[in-house]
């Protein structure tokens, strides 16, 4: 199984990150429920204001092929599609657990 772990800070105050994060964060909840290799999905929308990240996930696929197949599904693309626009930066890693 591998373990994809990424990390979002967003441009805009922070009312406007917030809307957004909460939005992207609804959308990548309802992957695994659209592509089969996604077995979990978690969320986490950044509380604490004296930090700088916005929004985390970590997704659990079958084997570290999926998260390409997961990188490219039309669902994935629309719902990072969500943060396209506001993305200041972005931090991955993907493991085998």
């Amino acid at each position: 199984m591998t373990k994809h772990i990424v990390m979002f800070k967003l441009k805009g105050t922070a009312e406007e990150r917030l809307d957004v994060a909460r939005r992207f964060a609804e959308a990548l909840m309802a992957l695994p429920a659209q592509i089969e290799c996604l077995s979990a999905m978690e969320v986490g929308v950044n509380e604490n204001p004296a930090e700088d990240w916005d929004v985390v996930l970590t997704a659990t696929l079958g084997c570290m092929a999926d998260v390409e197949v997961y990188a490219r599904h039309p669902a994935h693309v629309a719902a990072a599609g969500i943060v396209a626009p506001v993305k200041e930066a972005r931090a991955c890693v993907d493991y085998d657990i």
